[in-house]
């Protein structure tokens, strides 16, 4: 395939800092593969919304440009605000299309579900193919929700249900999504492909080592070090690895001295009071001296905290996949994640980290401190890690992803608008 596409991601931009607000592991994901679909010679324009006046279009990658839409005032509006304004940013995409030339792109790929109702709609009219990636659904997420979490809006299943019925192509995560889209939304199964996320292995690599990270950010060498790094909302489930350090300290007094859990985020969706009420909770548990609360870092610095920690946590109720967990292998870091969705694939349990049934702190805390407490097994991990990410490349992802374009552009074309059900 050669050309260009449209991509839709518009509930955050690309160029959002992840771990802030909903910027997370798809932001990544979008412009990562979409670089590597532009070394290919097919082009990508992200379509995203103008939160701020002074948002102007670029092109932030040889081949891949940020175009704005126009849909109510150009501020940020919450995911459950901006269903509202579907059809605007419907309306502002035509608008735009209509001035390109013909045959301008061959398909439309959109990414979580209000992208999707989207492109639903401009594919209806353009007749043009098109792709979806879920990234989460919302009846996998209720399914699995943290303590005192609200539920997924009906609104967003419903918008779910009828993306997977006018589809042209699925691509799923890992073959456990690919089964959910299967039976939960009866998403027909010759169009569910199953397309693995990557890791920049160029960027995320050992380096110099533990000690070396360690020195450059100012952390003791005999520290007992591990991390949380994503966006600070019940579902991804810091709270489980607070609670998992007052039960440590509790079973083993002598730990503390050493003992630090990094938590390293912004407060996103329902869990805008998160962070506060998180080290209110480490205050009344005694912990305050051990969790730490820092803010999201750049990712060119992000590294250096993968390598400097000793794991890195990963204790989500539900994950389409999970980039975290590769990137922190990709420098050697074993990773411990709860087991469930795409951390299953993500993880190798017993060769890259260990995988968590559940949530309880007292069964996280067990498998924290007895691989703390080992070093030569964490040794033993960081070979695996290093191994089992090796297998994730974003090159990857952007072939396979090619091979779903080119098997949608071969499939008979309807000669008139796709019908509205």
């Amino acid at each position: 395939m050669k050309g260009r596409i449209a991509t839709f991601m518009v509930h955050t931009s690309p160029l959002e800092q992840a771990g802030i607000g909903d910027a997370g592991g798809m932001n990544v994901y979008v412009v990562e593969s979409a670089q590597k679909i532009a070394a290919h010679g097919v082009e990508v324009d992200i379509f995203t919304r103008r939160t701020d006046p002074h948002q102007f279009d670029s092109e932030i990658a040889d081949g891949v440009h940020v175009k704005y839409l126009n849909a109510g005032p150009a501020t940020p509006l919450t995911k459950e605000e901006l269903p509202t304004q579907i059809s605007a940013l419907t309306h502002d995409f035509m608008d735009k299309f209509r001035k390109l030339p013909e045959n301008y792109y061959k398909l439309i790929h959109s990414h979580y579900w209000i992208s999707g109702q989207i492109a639903w709609n401009a594919s209806t009219v353009t007749n043009l193919p098109f792709v979806h990636t879920m990234h989460t659904m919302a009846l996998v997420k209720n399914q699995a929700l943290a303590e005192g979490e609200s539920p997924e809006p009906d609104v967003r299943a419903y918008g779910e249900e009828q993306i997977v019925r006018h589809v042209d192509a699925l691509i799923a995560n890992t073959d456990s999504e690919a089964a959910q889209l299967v039976s939960l939304y009866s998403a027909c199964p010759d169009k569910v492909f199953t397309v693995a996320p990557g890791v920049d292995l160029q960027r995320f690599v050992p380096g110099e080592g533990k000690a070396a990270a360690r020195a450059k950010l100012n952390i003791a060498p005999d520290a007992l070090l591990f991390t949380f790094v994503g966006r600070i909302q019940p579902h991804k489930g810091p709270e489980v690895l607070v609670r998992t350090v007052a039960e440590m300290v509790t079973h083993s007094p002598h730990l503390r001295a050493k003992l630090a859990l990094i938590v390293m985020g912004g407060p996103s969706g329902n869990g805008s009071k998160e962070p506060e009420r998180l080290a209110a909770l480490a205050k009344f548990l005694g912990v305050e001296d051990i969790v730490h609360f820092m803010p999201p870092c750049p990712r060119e610095d992000l590294a250096d905290w993968y390598r400097a920690s000793d794991l890195v946590c990963v204790p989500s109720y539900s994950e389409s996949f999970g980039l975290v967990a590769l990137e922190a292998q990709a420098c050697g870091t074993p990773v411990v994640a709860t087991a469930v969705g795409g951390l299953r694939t993500a993880v190798s349990d017993g060769i890259s980290g260990a995988l968590v049934d559940g949530h309880d702190p007292r069964a996280w805390s067990a498998v924290i401190s007895r691989l703390l407490m080992d070093p030569a097994q964490r040794v033993r991990l960081s070979v695996g890690a290093l191994e089992h990410a090796s297998h994730f490349g974003w090159e990857a992802t952007a072939r396979k992803t090619l091979d779903v374009y080119d098997w949608v552009l071969s499939q008979p074309k309807s000669n008139s608008l796709k019908a509205v059900q």
